[in-house]
């Protein structure tokens, strides 16, 4: 008969669970039949224009996420780079007289000249004083764009060609839809190949400490600016596709300080650090935003708001939502011991079997 040392009580099993890349694959899938899907489902065409709007604001979000997620760096100026974009594929198509496809290919190259130009003076400064320039960056350009009226239509803006002639309006959302749901597809891509680089480790290593990522031999100036011209080109490409999907140009709101809050506060919300967050959080705030503008008007609650959810989240959630979720499920799950606990007969049996 055995005794009370030999009776085995069965070990505790932990509840089974998915590898990482399975939620991944899962949330992209998931992303992308909604993406697909949404012009087809979409009642008005009110509600496509507001589709194309939050997901050119996924693009400006995760454009963001390559500098302020890797880096480290906040910068509330990237609608310098979107404008910039905007007003480079405006002229092509207006001046130049270039198809709408090769001056978007021009606005693209002009906006990464200019961040690789103006990077290198801007990444040398940190923290706050990195902010003010971003901030003095889209301030001179909405002066200059709003003064040169031979070029850019001044404060009245720049009348921009349809890209289809003779599309209807709500054919014209569903196209740019899809545009911009290849350009969000595009980013998200770059994305993981730079998170999962060399290249990203750096900036990962920046983020973390810059000095020690120096003495390390990380090229950290170089690594910056690169990153910075990498999120600018995708930020003007949404900036073009912009200008040839809304076909008016406003210096106000292209060189806006409050679009280039709302691309932080998006990154912020959904975890600038993740590949999906700065998406998450765009199909959160971007929605959110619109509704108050049409239940409210011009009455600016919806900025009021967007500043109130920014202060909720560098408070409570500086992360963003995805790593506060992840927190929050680790708590139910059940925690494996470090050490394997034995019975007295199991210690028995391995040292006779030892001996």
């Amino acid at each position: 008969m055995p005794n009370a040392s030999s009776v085995r009580s069965p070990a505790p099993t932990a509840l089974p669970h998915l590898p990482r890349s399975v939620p991944l694959r899962i949330g992209l899938g998931l992303l992308l039949v909604l993406l697909l899907a949404y012009p087809w489902i979409a009642p008005g065409g009110y509600l496509r224009y507001a589709g194309v709007l939050v997901v050119m604001y996924a693009v400006l979000s995760t454009s963001w996420s390559m500098v302020g997620g890797f880096t480290g760096y906040v910068s509330l100026g990237h609608a310098a780079f979107f404008g910039l974009g905007a007003y480079a594929t405006g002229i092509g198509v207006v001046t130049l007289g270039l198809p709408h496809a090769a001056a978007f290919v021009l606005g693209v190259l002009v906006v990464a000249v200019f961040a690789a130009v103006a990077g290198l003076a801007a990444v040398r400064a940190r923290g706050a004083s990195f902010v003010i320039v971003t901030i003095a960056m889209v301030t001179m350009l909405s002066l200059l764009a709003q003064d040169m009226t031979w070029l850019t239509g001044g404060s009245a803006g720049l009348q921009v060609p349809g890209a289809v002639a003779g599309i209807s309006r709500t054919g014209n959302h569903a196209l740019f839809f899809y545009l911009f749901t290849v350009l969000l597809l595009f980013a998200l891509l770059t994305w993981w190949f730079i998170d999962r680089s060399r290249y990203g480790a750096g900036l990962k290593a920046i983020r973390e400490d810059e000095e020690k990522a120096e003495a390390l031999g990380v090229p950290t100036t170089a690594y910056k600016v690169a990153a910075l011209t990498v999120s600018a080109a995708f930020t003007g490409a949404a900036g073009g596709l912009y200008a040839m999907w809304f076909g008016n140009l406003d210096p106000i709101f292209v060189f806006s300080l409050v679009l280039g809050s709302s691309m932080v506060l998006m990154a912020l919300l959904g975890g600038s650090r993740y590949l999906l967050g700065p998406t998450l959080g765009a199909f959160v705030v971007a929605p959110a935003n619109e509704y108050f503008l049409t239940q409210h008007g011009e009455s600016q609650l919806h900025i009021i708001l967007s500043g109130a959810l920014l202060f909720v989240v560098v408070l409570f959630m500086p992360e963003g939502v995805i790593p506060a979720v992840q927190r929050a499920l680790r708590r139910f799950r059940p925690q494996s011991a470090s050490i394997r606990e034995q019975t007295q007969q199991e210690l028995h049996e391995s040292r006779g079997a030892a001996t």
